[in-house]
């Protein structure tokens, strides 16, 4: 019987030392290239893999491991992170087909680089700024087509190690987006080529508000509908009596057009010239008066609202849409920017696109909607799912609002949070 009994604690012991070295001993090596691999989508090298798990074992919460692999110059498979997984993510947000198949432009770039050297990310939708490439070999940049970008793209990683202090750097620069277009009253990526040519090419510029909406605050027009705001911008354009039927109007198309059409009126004085054809194009910017299509089908309703000029009024600052973006519990306004001028109802006002950019970059809903969707990226799954994942969120929220929006900062906080046990 004792011979019996120590064969089975022998037995138990080996058991116990496998599981260890199969599952306990491994955990971080498991979590680095979990990390590596959702960051990157490449395999990483034996040496990255080891650097990381060194660094998990003196930072467990993965940020610093996180880190290490995206910007490490001993980690060439980082450049992946740029060139593949952030291009990717902002892919997208530059074609109303919201497709990740479209060649590197102006917009994309300019999320990439604002990631990469840290940026205030809100800059994006308001700022003079733009990235390009700076490299031989390739298109200059150009108002009328996409081969700069097409050749950056062509030529190898638009972000390498270049350098040899450990910063991952490369052809692409920032740059003054007024200063390389030559256009007036820049504001971001919406005013980028690639930009204009999806949203204000065709249409009524109306395309840009609700694309800016879903891609920069998680939202269409549909949640925000509200039929109490004041109706005085709804353009000539929009019939009152669809199909002979005011209610349909009253209580629907109104309930978008009376925030939208009073913030779109910022997009006036922008067209895009189609020259040949729409690839050809170019964006152009009169300030003398707004673009044809703000006036057009007057006769629909002869009495509604005139464009004559950019100014804008922000409608939703009041309504059951002062809250956009707050989390449960939160009571204060969702538009968060105190600068704005209120006309007075309480409405913010401005003129001009940029100035509209920065209105809905600092409310609650573009932070979150940035958190989101870097979560979605990275973690594979919507974190509005399960309460972990939403507690999680909001302070990731927290950190990218108290890091002055530091959107490289919210990547690696994910990654960490993502690794697994």
């Amino acid at each position: 019987m004792a011979k019996k009994n120590t064969i089975s604690l022998v037995l138990a012991t080996i058991t116990v030392l496998l599981s260890q070295s199969l599952w306990g001993g491994d955990v971080q090596r498991n979590q680095a290239k979990r990390i590596h691999d959702r960051l990157t989508g490449v395999t990483a090298t034996n040496a990255t893999i080891t650097a990381m798990e060194i660094l998990l074992g003196t930072d467990p919460s993965g940020k610093t491991a996180a880190e290490f692999a995206i910007n490490t110059a001993q980690n060439p498979d980082a450049y992946a992170f740029y060139n593949v997984t952030l291009k990717n993510y902002a892919a997208p947000w530059t074609n109303e087909e919201q497709t990740v198949f479209t060649p590197l432009n102006d917009y994309s770039a300019t999320v990439i680089g604002t990631i990469r050297d840290r940026l205030d990310f809100r800059r994006i939708l308001y700022d003079d700024l733009l990235y390009i490439g700076n490299a031989g070999g390739i298109a200059s940049y150009s108002n009328s087509n996409n081969d700069h970008y097409e050749d950056l793209e062509n030529l190898g990683p638009i972000v390498a190690d270049l350098s040899s202090n450990s910063v991952l750097q490369g052809p692409l620069q920032g740059v003054t987006q007024s200063g390389v277009t030559g256009l007036p009253a820049p504001a971001g990526i919406m005013t980028s080529r690639a930009g204009a040519m999806a949203f204000f090419s065709d249409g009524t510029n109306r395309a840009m508000f609700r694309f800016t909406m879903m891609n920069h605050l998680c939202t269409d027009l549909e949640p925000l509908k509200d039929v109490t705001r004041t109706p005085d911008h709804v353009r000539r354009d929009v019939s009152r009596s669809p199909g002979g039927d005011s209610r349909i109007y009253l209580n629907g198309c109104v309930g978008c057009h009376a925030g939208m059409d009073g913030m779109a009126g910022a997009f006036a004085y922008y067209e895009w010239n189609y020259n040949n054809n729409i690839a050809d194009g170019n964006l152009v910017y009169d300030s003398s008066q707004p673009s044809a299509k703000h006036n057009i089908n007057p006769l629909n309703f002869e009495y509604g609202y005139v464009v004559t000029d950019d100014h804008w009024v922000n409608y939703w600052r009041n309504g059951p849409n002062s809250k956009l973006g707050n989390r449960p519990g939160d009571n204060s306004s969702g538009w968060a920017y105190p600068g704005e001028a209120l006309d007075s109802r309480g409405n913010a006002i401005g003129t001009g696109a940029s100035s509209l950019g920065i209105e809905l970059s600092n409310s609650k809903a573009f932070a979150q909607c940035q958190v989101d969707k870097a979560f979605k990226a990275i973690c594979l799954r919507d974190p509005n799912v399960f309460a972990a994942d939403r507690n999680a969120r909001d302070g990731f929220v927290s950190n990218f609002t108290g890091s002055n929006y530091d959107m490289l900062g919210v990547f690696t906080d994910v990654a960490a949070f993502c690794k697994g046990s």
